[in-house]
C-alpha cells in the first residue's frame, strides 16, 4: 500500500486525506520532520498560505521535507500548496518567511480575487476524458514557467495545473467535490515511481534551476512572439 503525507499544519488537509484513503492510499497527518518517515509521497493542501508558513517556522519541517522533495519524493501542492512550492512569488507578501520551493514557476498569491470572487470552472485536463470541474478560491496564478514545464492544464490561456518531474502543482482546489480523478492520477505516479527499481531521479542542483532563469516562458503567449 502507497503511503502518503497531507501537511496539517491548517487547510484542506481532511479533504485530501479522505480522498487518498478512499483511492486505497495509506494517507497520514505530517505536522512534525519524524511524520515524513516511510512516506512515499506528500500532498500540500489548500488554506491559507501565511498561517502554514509561520506555524511551520517554529520547527525544521519545511527543511527536511524540502531535502526529501530534492532527492525525488513526489509531492503535489494545490492552491496554498502550490505557493509554497514556487521557486518566486510576484511580491514579498509573505515577508521573508522560509517556503519549500522546488517549481520553477512564478506565482501571484491570491491573483484570482478575493473570497467572494471564488469560483469554478471546468477544465480539459490531461489525462481526463471529460471536463473535471476545478474550484478556485482566493486561487495563485501561475506568471511564467521553466522550459520543459509540463501544463495539464489551462483556465483561460493561463497553466493552473503543471509538473515538473516529481513535483506536481495546481491553482484550484480538486479535492473539493468529490472527483477522484487528479488524486487517483498523482497515486498511478507514485506507485510506479516506488516500484521502479532505483535507477532513481537525480535530485535538483540549485545551480540547475538557476541555469533556467532568464529563458522563463511566460504563461500567456504573447502575440507575435
Amino acid at each position: 500500500m502507497v503511503r502518503v503525507g497531507v501537511l496539517a499544519l491548517q487547510g484542506a488537509f481532511r479533504e485530501h486525506l479522505l480522498m487518498l484513503g478512499s483511492l486505497g492510499a495509506e494517507a497520514r497527518k505530517v505536522t512534525r520532520p519524524q511524520h515524513l518517515d516511510g512516506l512515499d509521497a506528500i500532498v500540500l493542501p489548500g488554506g491559507e498560505s501565511t498561517a502554514m508558513v509561520r506555524i511551520a517556522s517554529g520547527t525544521d519541517l519545511f527543511a527536511h521535507l524540502r531535502e526529501r522533495i530534492a532527492h525525488g519524493l513526489p509531492v503535489f501542492g494545490t492552491c496554498a500548496g502550490l505557493i509554497l512550492l514556487a521557486d518566486r512569488l510576484s511580491d514579498d507578501s509573505l515577508g521573508g518567511y522560509e517556503r519549500l520551493g522546488g517549481l520553477d514557476i512564478t506565482v501571484a498569491r491570491n491573483a484570482y480575487g478575493r473570497q467572494g470572487e471564488s469560483f469554478t470552472a471546468g477544465l480539459s485536463v490531461e489525462g481526463c476524458d471529460s471536463s473535471f470541474k476545478g474550484t478556485f478560491i482566493r486561487a495563485p496564478q501561475i506568471i511564467d514557467f521553466a522550459p520543459g514545464t509540463e501544463v495539464l492544464a489551462r483556465h483561460e490561456d493561463r497553466p493552473v495545473f503543471v509538473r515538473q518531474g516529481n513535483v506536481w502543482g495546481a491553482s484550484f482546489h480538486p479535492e473539493l467535490g468529490g472527483d477522484l480523478r487528479i488524486h487517483a492520477e498523482f497515486l498511478r505516479n507514485v506507485t510506479a515511481t516506488v516500484t521502479t527499481p532505483a535507477a532513481a531521479v537525480l535530485p535538483r542542483s540549485g545551480a540547475a534551476r538557476g541555469s533556467l532563469r532568464g529563458r522563463l516562458r511566460p504563461a500567456v503567449p504573447v502575440p507575435g512572439s
